[in-house]
């Protein structure tokens, strides 16, 4: 009896820790998927931040030459004024 007993301890103990070997691997999996989807999203997100900074970059580059011709009309507009001045003076 008692060697049946310790026999059945053993098998329920197996069993036991099989189970929970199954469970912890199950879980790791788990933890394992959510990660990568999270680092999916992050990476998307970083990529989406990327294109939007280079896109920024070209409006920054369009808006710097259209000042700058601005700045050049101002600058010939100032001249012709001065010279209309400088005949009705």
């Amino acid at each position: 009896m008692a060697v049946i007993s310790a026999i059945s301890g053993i098998v329920l103990g197996w069993l036991g820790r099989s189970r929970t070997v199954k469970l912890d691997t199950a879980t790791e999996a788990s933890r394992d998927a959510l990660l990568r989807a999270d680092m999916d999203y992050i990476k998307r997100g970083i990529e989406d931040i990327r294109v939007e900074q280079k896109a920024q970059g070209r409006r920054y580059d369009e808006l710097a030459e259209r000042v700058t011709r601005v700045e050049e009309s101002a600058k010939s507009a100032h001249h012709r004024i001065d010279r209309v001045e400088g005949k009705t003076i």
